[in-house]
């Protein structure tokens, strides 16, 4: 053992508490995936058999859950895959500004002011719309590795 003290300089955000690991082998369809650094929707497995060197190996086939990109990875089933911690949080939805913003209502009364507005076309009409008619609407936002981004919306009736 030597004497010497180490300094590391952390350059960058580990990122570890955006995923935990899990065995290739137990990741099943529906479930979620880390491929190319990007938070993905398994939507299809297939695992092969093993081979002369003992590993079967998993094909994951996933959706990006935030842009919907189709990513695919081929991982040893005894292996360990990151697997993003995933969250959905309903809000209540109070302003869109005129820059794409939304203003969202937290559950303890604050304002949440700092996503914009869902890419997706027909999510973004049905926000529009519902807003521009006076209705209450509640859009659930999913959270992954450090993203957030509107995902469904809910209509809860017309405001009071």
């Amino acid at each position: 053992m030597s004497d010497e003290e180490h300094h590391f300089e952390s350059k960058a955000d580990a990122g570890a508490s955006k995923t935990y690991p899990q065995q290739a082998g137990t990741i099943r369809k529906n479930g979620y995936i880390v491929i190319k650094n990007r938070p993905c929707k398994v939507v299809e497995v297939s695992t092969s058999k093993t081979g002369k060197h003992g590993h079967a190996k998993c094909h994951f086939v996933a959706i990006d859950i935030f842009n919907g990109k189709k990513l695919e990875d081929i991982v040893p089933s005894s292996h360990n895959c990151d697997v993003p911690h995933v969250n959905r949080t309903d809000y209540q939805l109070i302003d869109i500004s005129e820059d794409g913003f939304v203003s969202l209502l937290t559950e303890n009364g604050n304002t949440k002011d700092d996503l914009r507005l869902p890419t997706d076309d027909v999510l973004l009409t049905q926000i529009k719309d519902g807003f521009g008619e006076g209705k209450d609407l509640v859009v659930t936002v999913m959270s992954a590795m450090g993203e957030e981004q509107i995902c469904a919306l809910k209509d809860i009736g017309p405001k009071n």
